[in-house]
């Protein structure tokens, strides 16, 4: 089974460029079209939030257009730029989308099952797991324990090291973690926000950042840094599973290089 997760999109109406000079729309479609070429194809594609820059409907319009092309079934959960009435109506095809409340659910109908959590603080930039949506989380593991499952989310739950990012952290990270060290069959954390590859340790398991599609974050260490962001390659990641390996997660840049070659004497 091959996964593709795509993240941090950004998207503007058409023809807007975000601040004035990244083409997220663009760099989007390139993602669309790298994913499509990927020998296998992959099974289905988990986007993780910041979908669209302002969470307007005319934004997730356009987004609907640019993702029409993929392949496999998509499934998206929101992050602090998305806003979730605007974002279920724009999608109503998406039945997996609740009608009401978080937008969290759970796909069954693969090899490894799938658990999407809501993050979003409306009007804020960092994210939270309040009691009722750990609670939710804790259900929707407890129901099938040995199954392997993949927990989607849009912040991070985990300290990075870039502090301007983490003071738009997760709030109770301490409390996801605690849930998911209860339940080992956890095999992956994949979220958003950082637009940058990082990996970390929670609750026992592996957690991840996927780069962002477009631009991404400086990787600025030192405090008081202000918020800046790189044209580094935008990328993905796919996660692939097999039985007996578990589950492995590649990070793909996306761009024109050269090659492949064949190795040989030289």
């Amino acid at each position: 089974m091959q996964i593709a997760q795509i993240s941090d999109m950004h998207v503007r109406v058409p023809g807007k460029l975000l601040m004035g000079r990244v083409d997220t729309a663009g760099f989007l479609a390139a993602a669309v079209a790298a994913v499509n070429r990927l020998e296998p194809p992959v099974d289905l594609v988990l986007m993780t939030g910041d979908l669209v820059e302002g969470g307007k409907p005319e934004e997730y319009a356009h987004l609907a257009r640019l993702i029409a092309p993929l392949k496999a079934p998509v499934f998206l959960i929101p992050g602090n730029h998305d806003a979730r009435e605007a974002l279920r109506d724009g999608f109503p095809a998406h039945r997996y989308l609740p009608r009401e409340g978080f937008l969290q659910y759970v796909l069954e109908d693969w090899p490894v099952r799938i658990v999407a959590l809501d993050t979003l603080i409306p009007g804020e930039g960092g994210g939270e797991l309040c009691t009722e949506r750990l609670a939710w989380l804790e259900r929707a593991l407890a129901a099938a324990p040995t199954r392997p499952t993949i927990v989607m989310l849009h912040h991070p739950p985990f300290i990075t090291g870039i502090p301007h990012m983490d003071r738009y952290g997760l709030a109770n990270a301490d409390g996801f973690a605690a849930v998911i060290a209860r339940h080992p069959n956890v095999e992956r954390i994949v979220a958003g926000h950082l637009h940058r590859s990082i990996q970390a340790r929670v609750g026992g398991t592996v957690a991840t950042t996927c780069p962002s599609s477009a631009h991404q974050i400086a990787l600025d260490l030192v405090p008081g840094t202000p918020l800046r962001y790189v044209f580094e390659p935008p990328g993905f990641q796919l996660h692939i599973w097999s039985e007996g390996a578990g589950l492995v997660t590649h990070t793909v840049p996306i761009g024109d290089f050269e090659g492949p070659y064949p190795y040989g004497r030289g």
